[in-house]
């Protein structure tokens, strides 16, 4: 085996007597060859025993004179007792020597690692990764690449800490020092064996940027008892969640260690580890697809639809909503799990939208359908708008996530146009209303409206009215265009809100206006861009 040197042979002999598996002395050698992880499991045995006979025999034919040769035998009882000495009950536990090595060695071959917890045993193997890619595949996700992630026990972390211990005090009877950071990590190791069966049977490369993911989460039923002493020493480490149904968390299990002495722990954890009595179990694996944004255009024309589920109190008050009319359809030729809508503002449930329309995007959550055509996405927007008489929608398309920001920045800085009819108590002439056709950027003071107090912070608002075009129709009635800031209030506007919005029409007017009917007539986002449809 040439990536282990004579150096290592005392950390390998050592593991191997204590129960640790083939691959996880490679990480503690801080082997890097990622190949290597890869033969199988009895061959790197078999190597990792003839190194070992190897050098034995190079040893027995050192002269006589070298100065302090190498013990043929770890006697970890003849060292000075000190902290790094200490097992859980004060004292570092006897390796056994190997008198017969070929016997502790096929032991540990079948034994559960006491390091990994058979994470690079059992689960290396290719009827796991069938498994897996069997999962994968039932899932019927589109997909192009891959990333593999891995959630492990916790106490994995404890063990490995005790076999560090154990190990850097080896070395350092040989004068020589091991850095915890240079120990090849679990994860990492794991990742090198997996990532190429994984790519081979699903026939697509692992790509650490691949929006795929499959994931594979391992439990351990020890993990409790083996981490409870830590929960003693260090309990502000540990405190409940909601959402998390034990304390010992992998972030918590790593935060108590940084924090406990290493005497401390040694006095109640073995070192070296000792051999568990349960295997690992890999209790998910599952699949998931980054999120797909859609975005487009939305008309409505309805005057009793509202933009979201209207629920008050658990109760629905509409049966439908723009949202929805236009999500199911997305999320079932996308076969999403959920969705989040956004657009340019909103409208009331009593106000249309007409012109262009308003910008809309929409986050499909873990869709197993991500790629469409043109044609395709045109396609969809027909049967979109071919199922209701309510909305239509148009420039419906594939976009990033960061391209969405282009639609909320326009929610403040851009302006909107409207059409409002307008009723007065009091009798109008087609000259009294002429004046407001000259009013140009007027200033408006809009105290948070009563309507929309119980969800929007109190606070008042300075907006401008950029132009009004007055259409009249009759002594009580006329028609006002008006081109505002967006997020002007344009209801309040008309009636004043019981003098909450200054000025507003009927102050203007000097008389009791209110408003009939709204329409939004233009949102000017540019966003998203214009197809051709």
């Amino acid at each position: 085996m040439s990536s282990l040197t004579e150096k290592d042979r005392p950390i390998v002999q050592l593991l191997l007597n204590t129960g640790t598996c083939p691959r996880c002395i490679l990480r503690f050698c801080c082997v890097g060859s990622q190949t290597l992880y890869r033969h199988p499991y009895k061959d790197l045995m078999k190597d990792l025993k003839e190194f070992l006979k190897n050098n034995q025999e190079k040893e027995d034919t050192v002269c006589s004179d070298v100065v302090d040769p190498p013990c043929k035998r770890i006697r970890l009882e003849h060292t000075e007792e000190g902290p790094g000495d200490l097992n859980h009950n004060g004292a570092l536990q006897q390796i056994p020597s190997v008198n017969d090595g070929n016997t502790a060695m096929e032991d540990s071959a079948v034994k559960v690692c006491n390091v990994c917890l058979g994470i690079l045993q059992e689960f290396c193997e290719a009827d796991f990764v069938k498994k897996v890619c069997q999962k994968v595949n039932s899932a019927d996700y589109q997909f192009t690449s891959f990333v593999f992630s891995v959630s492990l026990p916790p106490q994995l972390s404890v063990r490995e800490r005790a076999a560090w211990l154990l190990v850097k005090q080896e070395m350092g009877k040989l004068g020589l020092s091991l850095a915890k950071d240079d120990i090849v990590q679990l994860k990492e190791a794991y990742k090198w064996i997996i990532h190429p069966q994984l790519s081979e049977e699903l026939g697509v490369p692992a790509d650490g940027k691949s929006l795929f993911e499959v994931s594979v989460v391992f439990a351990h039923p020890e993990t409790e008892d083996e981490c409870r002493f830590l929960a003693t020493a260090c309990p502000d480490c540990f405190k409940p969640a909601k959402n998390k149904q034990s304390v010992f968390t992998r972030m918590a299990v790593i935060k108590a260690l940084e924090k406990i002495k290493e005497e401390d722990f040694l006095k109640h954890f073995p070192c070296p580890p000792s051999s568990p009595k349960n295997l690992c179990v890999a209790v998910e694996i599952q699949c998931n697809n980054g999120a797909v944004f859609v975005a487009g255009r939305y008309n409505k024309y309805s005057r009793n639809l509202p933009q979201t589920p209207w629920i008050i109190d658990g109760e629905r008050k509409l049966e439908s909503s723009v949202e929805e009319l236009i999500s199911e359809h997305l999320m079932a030729e996308f076969k999403a799990d959920s969705f989040n809508f956004s657009s340019s503002g909103r409208e009331d449930v009593d106000v249309r939208t007409l012109g262009n329309g308003r910008p809309f995007a929409i986050e499909l959550v873990n869709p197993r359908r991500i790629r469409f055509t043109a044609e395709e996405m045109k396609g969809l927007q027909q049967t979109i708008n071919n199922s209701s008489d309510k909305i239509q929608v148009r420039d419906l398309q594939l976009v990033t996530r960061s391209a969405i920001g282009r639609m909320k920045e326009g929610e403040e800085e851009k302006t909107k146009t409207y059409s409002a009819l307008i009723w007065t108590d009091k009798a109008i002439q087609k000259e009294d209303i002429a004046f407001l056709d000259d009013i140009k950027e007027l200033k408006l003071d809009q105290k948070t409206p009563l309507r929309v107090l119980h969800r929007r912070p109190l606070a008042v608002r300075c907006r401008i009215i950029h132009t009004m075009q007055s259409e009249y129709i009759d002594e009580h009635h006329f028609r006002l265009h008006l081109k505002t800031q967006a997020g002007t209030y344009i209801k309040e506007f008309v009636h004043g809100d019981f003098g909450r919005t200054k000025p507003n029409i009927g102050s203007l007017l000097n008389r009791t206006a209110d408003i009939l009917e709204l329409d939004v007539e233009s949102v000017d986002v540019d966003w998203p861009p214009t197809l051709d449809n």
